[in-house]
């Protein structure tokens, strides 16, 4: 019986149609968010991405493939000339982004800590934006352009309009967790983010790389850009996991606040909400450039201090921001209940740029979490909603037809006589 159910199990995992694992190592060395961290280095690391039936990878929109490699060593190199993608420079910094896409550089718009003072409740904040507007992008986190072609169906829907595109899925296996050269339970990987930012697309009959590598937000012939119709989709991995050090030190610096001067001691006053491992707290991301006299306290919010002034329902300067993540939570939801990630549409050519970083905004970006020095980061995606036990699969008398019967047009990437044909 263990026997069969371990067939049935490999059977349904090579029905799996999607892109595979995405391996990052990132080694962290100072403080983040709070105090004054400048940097975070970055080890070597590889980005692997693998794809089955209907879906081909590319790095530069020429080479296709069913799987594509990116390091430290080949970002640059092995994609295309002119490309604007960054492996962190000299090292991460936490920043903050509510997922807006800019329709004029085609890049995710972000900020960074320009100060941050001690109140008598928390920390005021003042934040300004990456300067990423002209050129390659910035040091102080990840960025790269990946090209999807999908050519599920033969019709190409050049008009924008999301209800003509297909669900795409995160995996369970997807995780972020301290590396195997890292330190446990600093909660460092609790504030890791990974955008998905959708700049255009192109019919998958295009040939030309300067059409395909030329995608951005500009309204061009031939071309159906994205940007302003939806903000990126930007994962949060262990959406409610808190270390003990983050709610410890969380609960010592944050008090209620109930003034809008927060230089004053009597602005503050009682304590926080609770911030509980096991459950979730929302983040408020920075929407805007933030100086002195908007008076943001980091701790501002329904889920910390409930000082909600410097909330705004829509990204707004000088004011925080709550992000809809996509949650560890959403992502091992089963069965009718498990949302789709992305969408892509059908006989196209995606334009996807990839930005991995460290949200500054989140709760479990306290001084020590750095101590943690090294992050995994592993993620894929599939067009499979739903798994064998999910829809009650019984594999009796399939077990002994053959291979290329079983998969139909999937492919056993397992058996050597029909993989890669």
């Amino acid at each position: 019986m263990a026997k069969r159910d371990n067939k049935h199990e490999r059977r349904i995992k090579r029905f799996i149609v999607g892109t595979g694992l995405f391996t990052i190592l990132l080694a962290t060395s100072t403080y983040a968010w709070f105090i004054g961290m400048k940097t975070v280095n970055v080890s070597p690391f590889d980005v692997k991405v693998a794809a089955i039936d209907g879906l081909s990878l590319s790095l530069d929109g020429i080479t296709w493939a069913d799987t594509v490699s990116i390091n430290k060593d080949n970002y640059n190199v092995a994609t295309y000339t002119g490309n604007t993608n960054t492996w962190g420079g000299t090292g991460l910094i936490p920043i903050s982004t509510v997922g807006v896409v800019s329709d004029t550089t085609s890049k995710l718009v972000m900020y960074e800590k320009g100060s941050l003072t001690v109140t008598p409740g928390g920390y005021r904040l003042m934040a300004s934006l990456v300067e990423n507007t002209a050129g390659a992008e910035k040091s102080g986190y990840v960025a790269f352009d990946l090209f999807i072609k999908n050519l599920s169906g033969n019709e190409y829907y050049s008009e924008y309009n999301q209800l003509n595109e297909e669900a795409i899925y995160l995996e369970p296996d997807s995780m972020v967790k301290v590396g195997s050269a890292g330190v446990a339970d600093t909660g460092i990987e609790n504030s890791v983010r990974v955008a998905f930012a959708q700049i255009g697309r192109v019919v998958a009959t295009t040939t030309d790389s300067t059409t395909i590598q030329g995608i951005s937000c500009a309204e061009t012939s031939g071309v159906t850009t994205i940007c302003s119709k939806r903000k990126a989709t930007i994962w949060e991995p262990n959406d409610t996991d808190h270390a003990a050090n983050a709610i410890n030190w969380y609960s010592k610096a944050c008090k209620k606040r109930t003034g809008e001067d927060l230089t004053l001691g009597a602005s503050y006053e009682g304590a926080c909400k609770t911030v509980e491992d096991g459950k979730y707290s929302k983040t408020y991301a920075v929407s805007g450039v933030i100086d002195y006299t908007d008076r943001v306290d980091v701790y501002d919010g329904t889920d910390y201090n409930e000082y909600t002034t410097s909330i705004a329902s829509t990204p707004t300067a000088g004011k925080l921001n709550e992000v809809d993540y996509f949650t560890d939570t959403e992502k091992n939801l089963r069965g009718n209940d498990r949302p789709e990630f992305i969408t892509l549409a059908p006989n196209s050519i995606t334009k996807v740029r990839i930005y991995i970083y460290i949200e500054g905004q989140d709760v479990d970006n306290y001084d020590f979490a750095s101590l943690g020095k090294q992050i995994a980061v592993n993620f894929s995606l599939s067009k499979e909603r739903y798994f064998g036990e999910d829809v009650d699969y019984n594999d009796e008398g399939t077990a002994t037809l053959p291979d290329d019967v079983i998969y139909e047009n999937h492919k056993d990437p397992t058996n050597t006589a029909t993989a890669g044909n």
